[in-house]
């Protein structure tokens, strides 16, 4: 198959690079870049792209959108803008500019391939529907539309056979009077049409010529264009018109169409982002005339989404969204509109809410109504969702704040745990502004490097010497100065800029270990944790392998650590991914054993050279108290699986005593040493 290829428009040249290789990754063939509008057009006039990403406020004398409206003009290439900016003002600019639609940033692959595909079928319907117009008018001067032919003195007309043939009537159905035309013109066009005959005939305006819908003769209506030209005498008085009607049915049901898809979502039918901002500033505008006039905004994200698309394929989460789209449409009134904004996001406008009581028991509903069970594939799911809610007020003077605030609300719904709603307060709006902040900063820290890795011993209670290291990783911040993991992992997991961070550790950790083993400790091996994006990267042993070579270090130097909840979620890629890590000679070990919900029969599957005794349980550990019989049953279960045992978290002596009386295979905690840079533990190493 063919690629497309895409020609990039950015100022920004970071923004440019990010877009370059989300395109890559979503198959498409970059044509070029530029950051000026002059440029742009020069360049798109000799590359021929398919398409073009089009940022608003280029460089140069030319800006976005003047360049986007010379290349739709002039090349017939379609321009798709990209804008962080989701308002009503930039959708009317994109409009005005005759681009196909305004891609909002951040956005994930899915939805890149969706807008950019939808916009190559747009342009190709509207190419061909243009196509089909020409055709149609050729066509129309061959064959002859429905004459018509208008003695004015006498005020009959002339409908010739095609015209009657045209509306459904047989040539004897219809007389000559002007009446036979107009009580079948629709009662909302009658008064247009006549005005514009009248014009042409007093000799105001050059030819008469409009789109109307007309009665057939079966009850329906059909759409024609009738034009027509008056006969004047030496005086300039109109004393006969004649014209044609042609039949644009076809053309408008075509033009209705696109107009009803660029406003609405091509799986769900629902009004899209697009369509929803404009019904809710409207909404805003009337609660301006009457401040009592309430509403709400919802914000609706489902639980777990992710886990059906990767188990079950895209097309069962498609089924899955389909179906969710008809239940929240069935817990809500006509007036309220609720519309799918990508993804698996949902926006609610609930118009009319005494107050936010209203709101929550909307919310009860459609808890409810998500979580009757629904069969996918073979599979019966309930489903349960995180929704936001947030209440007119007259300080929102645009969609997009409501919007903005509905979404922070969800996103502390989601934090609770998901499968509930909460309601919007000032100081999710201070998370939310803090964590794209946070973003932001996780990506220039990746672009420099801004990273320190610390490691811990794993030490042998046989020897009392270590055996390993836990790679482990910190944030170098300009401002805050040194970060703990749990600052920053979640959101490098969410926005998956764990990725290229992952990839940083596991090369400077086997770096490092290729180090200590020519120093001296040639059985010492490094142990990197396996985050869950990596988990599902299906080049992860691919990686490996590569670094591996490209480090020197040996396979048997390195360890890859997986959770127990990670392992357990889908268990055969689990077992492929250990299998293919064993093929290369690295093993594997389960952490935070106890935590999950792991089988023995599970167990016996994997193979893992070791499991790691989550922390909690070692932390608990009391002369006579549940947490020992605990430990001591998972080390007699992993003896009897052939499984090295790792022990960590431990801080006490007390702790260390218990451990060593089990005969634990390893330990580590804060009691032999915390985590350090790599030169610390070489000086105490010594």
């Amino acid at each position: 198959m063919s690629k497309e290829k895409i020609f990039i428009a950015e100022h920004d040249p970071s923004i440019a690079r990010e877009v370059a290789a989300a395109l890559e990754r979503a198959g498409y063939l970059v044509a070029g870049q530029a950051e000026h509008g002059e440029t742009t057009v020069q360049m798109v006039e000799a590359l021929r792209p398919d398409l073009v990403l089009m940022e608003m406020r280029l460089r140069g004398r030319m800006n976005g959108v003047e360049a986007a409206r010379k290349i739709h003009t002039d090349f017939d290439i379609p321009v798709l803008f990209i804008s962080t900016q989701a308002d009503t003002l930039t959708m009317q600019t994109a409009m005005l500019a005759r681009a196909y639609g305004v891609l909002f940033t951040p956005f994930d692959t899915r939805e890149l391939k969706f807008h950019i595909a939808m916009t190559l079928y747009k342009h190709s319907m509207e190419r061909k529907l243009r196509e089909s117009e020409e055709r149609y008018a050729l066509a129309v001067r061959a064959a002859n539309d429905g004459i018509w032919d208008w003695n004015l003195k006498t005020n009959e007309i002339y409908y010739s056979p095609r015209w009657k043939e045209m509306l459904g009537y047989r040539d004897d159905e219809i007389g000559t009077s002007p009446e036979e035309w107009f009580r079948r013109i629709h009662p909302d066009d009658q008064e247009q049409v006549q005005a514009n005959l009248v014009a042409h005939i007093k000799g105001i305006s050059p030819q008469f010529q409009y789109e109307y819908r007309i009665q057939h003769a079966n009850g329906s209506y059909l759409w024609v264009l009738t034009r027509g030209l008056a006969v004047r005498d030496s005086k300039g008085a109109a004393y006969r018109m004649a014209g044609a009607q042609s039949d644009i049915t076809a053309r408008k049901l075509a033009e209705e169409q696109l107009a009803h898809d660029a406003v609405h979502d091509a799986l769900t039918g629902l009004p899209n982002r697009v369509l929803f901002l404009d019904r809710l500033q409207n909404r805003i505008e009337r609660t301006r005339r009457n401040p009592n006039d309430l509403f709400a905004v919802m914000f609706l994200d489902l639980d777990r989404f992710k886990v059906v698309n990767d188990s079950l394929g895209h097309a069962v989460g498609d089924e899955l969204l389909v179906t969710v789209a008809n239940r929240l449409k069935r817990c809500l009134r006509p007036e309220d509109t609720v519309s799918r904004l990508g993804g698996d996001e949902f926006a609610i406008l609930v118009d009319t809410v005494r107050d936010v009581t209203d709101a929550r028991q909307v919310a009860d509903r459609i808890k409810g109504r998500l979580m009757t069970t629904t069969l996918l594939g073979n599979v019966e799911r309930a489903t349960t969702a995180s929704m936001g809610i947030v209440l007119s007020n007259p300080r929102y003077t645009s969609a997009g704040e409501l919007l903005r605030d509905a979404d922070a609300a969800m996103y502390r719904a989601k934090a609770l745990g998901g499968n509930q709603h909460q309601v919007f307060d000032d100081s999710m709006h201070i998370s939310a502004v803090d964590l794209i902040r946070l973003e932001g900063e996780l990506k220039r820290a990746v672009e420099r490097e801004e990273w320190l890795i610390y490691y811990q011993p794993i030490i042998s209670l046989t020897t009392g010497k270590p055996v390993g290291m836990e790679a482990l990783i910190r944030w170098q911040h300009p401002q805050r100065g040194l970060l703990a993991p749990k600052e920053f992992i979640q959101v490098a997991e969410d926005t998956g800029l764990i990725l290229p961070i992952g990839e940083y550790i596991l090369r400077t950790a086997c770096r490092q270990a290729r180090l200590w083993r020519e120093t001296g400790r040639p059985y010492l091996w490094v142990s990197v944790n396996i985050s869950p994006r990596q988990f599902q990267e299906k080049i992860l042993v691919e990686q490996v392998s590569q670094i591996l070579s490209e480090t020197g270090l040996p396979a048997a130097g390195l360890r890859l650590e997986i959770t127990e909840s990670l392992a357990m979620r889908d268990v055969s890629h689990t077992m492929k991914l250990i299998n293919d890590l064993k093929a290369l000679g690295v093993e594997s070990t389960l952490d935070d054993f106890g935590t999950g919900y792991s089988s023995l029969s599970y167990l016996k599957q994997f193979p893992f050279r070791a499991l790691k005794i989550d922390r909690s349980f070692i932390r608990d550990i009391q002369p006579g108290q549940n947490t020992q019989s605990l430990v001591t049953a998972i080390l007699a279960m992993a003896r009897s699986l052939r499984l090295e045992v790792i022990a960590e978290g431990v801080e006490t002596d007390e702790q260390l005593t218990f451990l060593r009386s089990l005969a634990c295979d390893n330990v580590q905690g804060f009691l032999l040493s915390p985590p350090i840079p790599a030169d610390e533990l070489n000086r105490l190493l010594g």
